[in-house]
């Protein structure tokens, strides 16, 4: 269900993608051309106020199906969600159906050992960690490689317990293990600030990245800044489009903080950015800062004012 709605709200980024085409087209038409556009903007609109919609039921749908009090409760919800013949839900909702009226002793696991208590995808990720020479020597890019892969997975960075427990092992013992971990937390989270269209969703990753206090957050804080979108955030009852300027805004005075080659070279890129407040404040650091940034923040008191 966590794939059926992240399918759906592909569509909506779609969507927000085709009203971005038509805010530039505005700019140079005529006034009847104008009225037409308008309109069109207004049919997209409702169609992702529809969307926004559906995306929250699927999601509000995945959790449900986990939080079934009895065996009784699950099949007959399980049944329910037959009925909506989603390609994505029915062959699931179907399996599972069927490995509960099968026998314990022809399921392939033992009631000893029964599938709740089999090992999650980031336990064997971690496992991996500890035991496969591959993910135990010392390039550190074979590791990213392997926690780019693990948060391109189908639903993966929609994953609560997912998340959760990849976060845990960012204190390891294990030096190896924890890289993996933070390298993973980046990139699941990376997913979320840059691909969800709940920017509410989307800014709390964001803030969670900036938490990070490993320089790979670097080139993903980078990505946020130079990639303005647009989205919906949720107010009371009420779904409403907004665009990420907060989030870039948090992104960009993050890279101040780190304060590195790189930081500077995106933000010198923003002078001519759509967002005049981004402009300013990329300014205003780069004023501050004139000299070569290296990886070190100068003195706390020349520190950019955030507005609050």
């Amino acid at each position: 269900m966590e794939r059926k709605a992240s399918a759906v709200q592909h569509e909506f980024i779609q969507l927000s993608d085709q009203l971005d085409d038509l805010g530039r087209e505005i700019a140079d038409a005529d006034e009847e051309e104008k009225k037409k556009i308008r309109e069109q903007q207004q049919a997209l609109r409702v169609e992702q106020q529809q969307i926004a919609e559906e995306v929250n039921l699927w999601r509000r749908r995945a959790r449900e199906v986990t939080q079934q009090a009895g065996t009784s409760s699950l099949r007959s919800y399980l049944n329910d969600l037959l009925e909506f013949d989603e390609d994505l839900v029915t062959p699931a909702a179907q399996n599972t159906l069927t490995l509960m009226e099968t026998p314990p002793d022809e399921r392939g696991f033992t009631d000893e050992q029964p599938i709740l208590t089999q090992q999650t995808p980031v336990g064997r990720l971690l496992e991996r960690a500890r035991t496969e020479y591959d993910l135990r020597v010392s390039d550190p890019a074979i590791r990213m490689k392997e926690a780019i892969a693990f948060a391109n997975r189908a639903g993966m960075a929609q994953d609560e317990d997912s998340m959760a427990e990849i976060v845990a092992a960012m204190d390891d013992p294990d030096p190896l293990v924890r890289e993996l971990a933070i390298f993973t937390s980046i990139q699941l989270l990376r997913f979320r600030a840059l691909r969800l269209a709940d920017l509410g969703e989307a800014h709390a990753a964001v803030q969670q990245l900036t938490q990070i206090p490993h320089p790979a957050i670097v080139s993903v804080l980078i990505e946020i800044v130079e990639q303005p979108r647009v989205g919906y955030i949720q107010e009371g009852d009420e779904y409403t489009q907004a665009d990420n300027s907060r989030s870039r805004m948090v992104a960009l005075l993050k890279l101040v903080e780190w304060h590195t080659a790189e930081a500077q070279l995106a933000l010198q890129k923003l002078k001519f950015d759509r967002d005049p407040h981004i402009v300013k404040a990329a300014q205003r650091a780069l004023e501050l800062f004139p000299e070569r940034w290296n990886g070190e923040f100068p003195d706390q008191k020349n520190a950019p004012d955030t507005g609050g």
